[in-house]
C-alpha cells in the first residue's frame, strides 16, 4: 500500500470493531414478544418487488440470489444515511458490524451483531409455499436505538414473485448527549423511513444491474474514507459509550 493509499474501513475501525465485539444487546434479547406498540416500540414493515423469476425454486444467477448477494454484503444501505463495516470473510451469522450513520455535517458511530440467519421453504398467510433468505441485527450497548431489524427475501414457488421485505423493532435508546437526544427525537423517525425505502430501492437497482451485466457480486459498496483515531480521541467514542451503558446496566443491578 502506497503512502497515498487509505486502508480499507474495516482496517482502519478495527479498533471500534473489536470494542463491539465485546459488548452486550442493548436491550433484552429475550423479551422480544412484549416489544409492541402498546408497549411504546415501534413496528415498521416494508416490501418491494424485485425483478420476478420462473416459478419454482430460485433459478441459479437469478434475482433471489443476486438479491442474496445484496443483502450478504450489506451493500444496500443508502451511503448517505448508513456505510456498514466489518471484516470480509466473516461468517454471517454473529457477524459484528459497525455503522457509521450521517446526519447533517455529523458523523455516528454504532454497533450491531447479526442474529438469526433464517434459510427455508415456509407457507405464506395466503397459502402460497415460498422459498425465504434473510438475517436479523440487533444493537449493541452505545447505540442511540433499542431494537432489531430483519431483512428477507421471498420467491413465490408458485408464481414467481421475489420480494425483499424489511420488518423492524425499534425504540430511542439512552442518549446522554442533550444535542444528539433532541436532534434524534426530531430527525430519527424520519430518518429510519428513509432509510427503509432507500435501502429497497437500492436492493432493486443492484440486483437489476446485476442480472443485466451477468455479475454475481453487487457493485463495491460506496463508502467515503474517513480519518482515523482511536476511540477516545473521538468525541462520544465508542469505548466511552459502551463502559457507560455497561456501568449503567450494572448500577441497575446492584438497586
Amino acid at each position: 500500500m502506497s503512502r497515498h493509499e487509505r486502508p480499507p474501513l474495516y482496517e482502519a475501525q478495527k479498533a471500534r470493531l473489536e470494542a463491539y465485539a465485546k459488548a452486550q444487546a442493548s436491550f433484552d434479547l429475550t423479551r422480544m414478544s412484549e416489544y409492541t406498540t402498546e408497549n411504546g416500540w415501534h413496528i415498521d414493515d416494508y416490501e418491494q418487488e424485485l425483478p420476478a423469476e420462473a416459478p419454482g425454486a430460485p433459478v441459479p444467477g437469478g434475482s433471489f440470489e443476486a438479491a442474496q448477494q445484496v443483502l450478504r454484503n450489506y451493500s444496500f444501505p443508502p451511503p448517505e444515511l448508513i456505510t456498514g463495516i466489518f471484516v470480509p470473510d466473516t461468517p454471517l451469522k454473529d457477524r459484528v458490524m459497525v455503522l457509521r450513520g450521517r446526519f447533517l455535517f455529523l458523523n455516528f458511530w454504532f454497533g450491531v451483531r447479526v442474529g438469526a440467519v433464517i434459510d427455508e421453504q415456509r407457507t405464506a398467510p395466503d397459502g402460497v409455499p415460498e422459498q425465504v433468505w434473510g438475517y436479523n441485527y440487533y444493537t449493541l450497548e452505545g447505540h442511540f436505538e433499542q431494537g432489531q431489524i430483519e431483512f428477507t427475501l421471498h420467491k413465490q414457488l408458485t408464481t414467481g414473485r421475489v420480494l425483499m421485505r424489511i420488518h423492524a423493532v425499534s425504540k430511542t435508546g439512552q442518549i446522554s448527549n442533550i444535542f444528539y437526544r433532541i436532534g434524534f427525537r426530531m430527525f430519527g423517525r424520519a430518518l429510519q423511513r428513509r432509510f427503509a425505502h432507500r435501502s429497497m430501492q437500492r436492493t432493486r437497482q443492484q440486483v437489476e444491474d446485476m442480472l443485466r451485466q451477468g455479475r454475481t457480486t453487487p457493485p463495491a459498496s460506496e463508502q467515503t474514507p474517513v480519518q482515523t483515531a482511536a476511540p477516545s480521541d473521538l468525541p462520544g467514542g465508542v469505548q466511552a459509550q459502551v463502559d457507560e451503558h455497561v456501568e449503567q446496566r450494572q448500577e441497575q443491578g446492584k438497586s
